[in-house]
């Protein structure tokens, strides 16, 4: 069996579930052992994800957790296996761990739901855009640290694009549409760009205005809800100074959950979004 001292976000993962599962069974990490004969420090670097797992083993762990959720089960032993390279590592010794872990959190996602406020999500931006937008940041990126970023960013949006594309919802704000990262030609040309992909049967996007009415839902908060196969797995991911931040606790998902369902619900429809882009498009 595998080890690593460098686990990735998604092998964590796994850990976490199967010591979800461990503890709703009510076990240590001595009784989990001996169930399954091995020493205790074979448990807790499983969970740890430090160790490789078949999906033979993930499953008579579930059963000897009295684990029922079949869905959950198959979508826990099909993250198993060992550590496999994705274009995301070659970033590895340039960037943040956490930008890796998100591309391939992207890769496996069954579906994104996305909220900005401020700026065009990363999946949808220009080139141009994105380097004003990488470059905003405090302290300011080298050079060469900005071009890291964005052949990271664009290359992530491969996954919209894909023979099976993921699908993906944008609330954006209308202060996202107006923001003038990179000056006037560059936002017209973002939002041209994001009307063009709208039109994407994968891709929909709905915009926020101002004049909405109401209060805005979970108080302007930016952030990516990552659809996993089950409920169970899916993961809210937030921009920080560093890289991404990412959540994955049963009341956390629920948190961001009921707030990108507001936010979908003080949208703007598909059709009327793309209207209202046109109109912020023809008044610049």
């Amino acid at each position: 069996m595998a080890s690593t001292t460098s686990p990735t976000l998604r092998q964590q993962r796994l850990g976490t579930e199967l010591r979800k599962l461990r503890e709703r069974a009510g076990l240590n990490t001595s009784a989990a052992a001996g169930l399954l004969g091995v020493n205790q420090s074979r448990i807790s670097n499983i969970e740890a994800g430090r160790y490789a797992v078949s999906a033979d083993r993930v499953r008579a762990m579930a059963r000897m957790y009295s684990c029922a959720n079949d869905a959950l089960v198959d979508a826990l032993a099909a993250m198993t296996g060992g550590r496999t390279r994705g274009w995301w590592d070659e970033y590895r010794e340039h960037l943040p761990a956490s930008y890796a872990d998100l591309a391939e959190l992207e890769h496996h996602a069954c579906g994104l739901r996305v909220a900005l406020v401020l700026h065009i999500p990363g999946l949808l931006q220009t080139p141009e855009y994105a380097r004003a937008v990488i470059r905003e940041a405090v302290p300011a990126f080298r050079s060469y640290e900005v071009e890291h970023r964005l052949s990271h960013r664009m290359k992530r949006q491969g996954i919209l694009h894909a023979a099976d594309p993921v699908p993906y919802t944008a609330v954006v704000h209308e202060a996202a549409l107006r923001m003038q990262f990179g000056g006037a030609s560059t936002v017209r040309a973002q939002l041209r760009h994001l009307l063009e992909v709208s039109e994407m049967d994968n891709v929909t996007v709905r915009v926020i205005p101002f004049a909405g009415g109401g209060t805005f839902p979970g108080t302007g908060q930016s952030f990516d809800y990552v659809l996993g196969p089950v409920p169970q797995l899916d993961t809210v991911q937030r921009d920080v100074a560093p890289g991404s931040q990412f959540a994955d606790a049963d009341t956390e998902l629920a948190k961001y959950r009921a707030v990108v369902d507001r936010m979908e619900a003080t949208s703007l429809s598909s059709p009327e979004s793309r209207d209202f882009i046109h109109n912020v498009l023809s008044s610049m």
